[in-house]
């Protein structure tokens, strides 16, 4: 009321609303009386209301590597994604779906389902605590459970707060996702251990066509145990979606110039129905990620294997040009992770393109009070498991990362950071 009383008064444009109770007639006149239609819980059998090409939503990117865009969705495309989640993960009306994440909670009714965001600051994921979500799940019987891998991380951290209950209600859970950045298996082997009952999953996708491809704990397993002459350069995000065509746009390639082949390296290009229709006014930017038509310049690099698995490396803007070749960040990070005491790690490049140099940068488990250069005995240790000259070391008391996940690097900026680090400029924290 006082917000519409400063309204009248400023001459505030609009149409007025109130969150306020209405009487009955106040009720009846805005239509509260009208019967809506019944969301049947069987996927696929949504009440169509619009023209299935027209816009049904913008949703907006996560902002980590460049500015947050609106993507379009026409409601043909989110029913195709709705169907594609469904067949992938064998989703029935008999499940129920928390998310760790408040955007992904918007699948539950888009499939029929119920489901609950848990107690917890949807904007700072990595706050999660493991009885918040084990209340979450006791709520309601949970079967999915959907975070980050910031959020899954924490989780980890607080498990030993769990109650008896929360841990019997873990029990319940069949499928455990995560996804918004590369998982390291560790951290998923010891998220799944709390539940015992659940296949873990790992969909690879993006704001404007997801799911785009799936891999499950097991697989990514086998994949760390297979000879490292049979792994890919970067992170194995498992077979595309029948439904999905995925191709890949060499490096310097033109940009009609797209090939399957096994084991070539370049910008993944993706083709799906659940794909965006485009960008909410930033015409050059659908221009660029619209090369060749009716395909989707995903921004990643990476390559298709001999099995057809789609492995990613990075952002093509992060890719390190040195004098041996390109380098993809993402693998040589998971290296440096790997490391007892690290806990998120960023690879970036120093330097003129062609010539650049690879420097490292280290968030310990126990955090430094102070970033700068890490000491010998830390050098050592990041030299002994990356399969790459390292120029310097560096450690910060916190990577900088997205809002959304929490788990998102800016590269971009700690590239910048190291440029003036290594330079002599004042180091202060990225």
């Amino acid at each position: 009321p006082k917000a519409l009383a400063a309204a009248r008064a400023l001459r505030w444009p609009g149409r007025r609303i109130c969150s306020t109770a209405l009487g009955r007639a106040q009720r009846a006149a805005l239509g509260a009386d009208t019967d809506l239609p019944t969301l049947r819980s069987t996927p696929g059998s949504l009440p169509r209301t619009a023209d299935g090409g027209e816009v049904a939503a913008i949703a907006f990117t996560s902002g980590a590597t460049g500015p947050s865009k609106g993507v379009l969705y026409t409601h043909d495309a989110l029913a195709a994604q709705r169907d594609a989640i469904a067949s992938l993960y064998d989703i029935t009306p008999d499940d129920r779906l928390v998310a760790a994440f408040a955007p992904f909670a918007l699948y539950g009714p888009l499939l029929g389902i119920p489901s609950v965001v848990p107690d917890m600051d949807v904007a700072a994921p990595g706050t999660l605590t493991a009885p918040a979500l084990g209340d979450a799940v006791l709520r309601v019987h949970a079967t999915l459970v959907f975070a980050s891998p910031a959020a899954l991380a924490n989780v980890v951290r607080t498990a030993h707060e769990l109650s008896p209950e929360h841990r019997a209600a873990f029990d319940n859970v069949r499928l455990l996702l995560s996804a918004g950045a590369p998982v390291r298996p560790t951290l998923l082997r010891a998220a799944c251990d709390l539940f015992p009952n659940a296949t873990a999953c790992t969909p690879y996708g993006m704001t404007e066509c997801l799911p785009v491809a799936n891999i499950s704990l097991d697989e990514i397993e086998q994949v760390a145990a297979a000879p490292e002459a049979d792994r890919g350069d970067g992170v194995c995000v498992g077979r595309p979606l029948p439904s999905v065509d995925v191709a890949i746009r060499a490096l310097e390639a033109e940009p009609g110039d797209l090939t399957d082949e096994p084991g070539v390296v370049g910008e993944i290009v993706v083709r799906a129905p659940h794909q965006r229709l485009g960008y909410d006014r930033l015409w050059r930017t659908e221009h660029d990620a619209s090369r060749p038509r009716g395909w989707h310049a995903t921004g990643d690099v990476g390559h298709l294997d001999e099995l057809g698995r789609l492995w990613v490396g990075g952002r093509i803007g992060h890719v390190i040009t040195t004098p041996a070749g390109p380098v993809t960040p993402v693998a040589l990070e998971q290296q440096v992770e790997s490391l007892v005491g690290v806990d998120l790690a960023a690879v970036v490049g120093v330097g003129p393109p062609g010539t650049q140099q690879i420097v490292v940068i280290v968030q310990h488990a126990a955090p430094v009070s102070r970033s700068g250069p890490a000491d010998l005995a830390t050098h050592d240790r990041v030299r002994s498991v990356i399969d790459a000259p390292v120029a310097a070391v560096f450690d910060v008391p916190a990577l900088p990362v997205d809002r959304r996940h929490n788990s998102k690097i800016d590269r971009a900026a700690l590239a910048a950071w190291a440029t003036t680090a290594l330079a002599g400029g004042r180091v202060t924290d990225p």
